[in-house]
């Protein structure tokens, strides 16, 4: 199953990847998502392991590790999505003033590969939602001094 979302969001690639880049900010604008919080110490970066809350389709546990972090340009992160495994992509390309951001999902169905041409719509469809969530927080003036998160 894989998929690719786009939206531009109008803030420089530092402020957008920061964001994305410390995971306990997923609960604000992945609404299937209760709780994300550090397992590994320190900042985020390459190696960073995070456990979390999923609400739905069920309550359940996932484990997320960053594999990729090249600041203001490319964040992968593997691990648990849900009923499935696999990798959500960050691209940015960005200036000074806005940010491409390309989210790519590579996932897993296992035994609901039958499902997957229906599954891979629907889910690409709420990733697109919470890319829309993601633009609106980051562009939000409350928001816009990156000390606020």
């Amino acid at each position: 199953m894989r998929f690719t979302n786009t939206v531009r969001i109008e803030r420089p690639a530092g402020v957008v990847f920061a964001y994305l880049a410390d995971l306990r900010n997923l609960p604000a604008w992945n609404y299937a998502i209760r709780e994300t919080q550090p397992i590994t110490p320190g900042p985020a970066g390459l190696g960073s392991v995070y456990r979390q809350l999923r609400s739905l389709p069920r309550p359940m546990h996932e484990q997320l590790e960053i594999i990729e972090y090249e600041p203001d340009h490319r964040l992968v992160i593997e691990g648990g999505f849900g009923h499935l495994q696999g990798r959500a992509i960050y691209n940015l390309d960005g200036s000074a003033a806005a940010t491409d951001l390309v989210n790519e999902f590579e996932l897993h169905a296992g035994t609901l590969n039958a499902l997957s041409g229906l599954a891979t719509r629907g889910i690409a469809r709420a990733v697109a939602q919470n890319l829309q969530v993601l633009k609106n927080i980051l562009e939000t003036p409350n928001t816009r001094n990156e000390t606020a998160w």
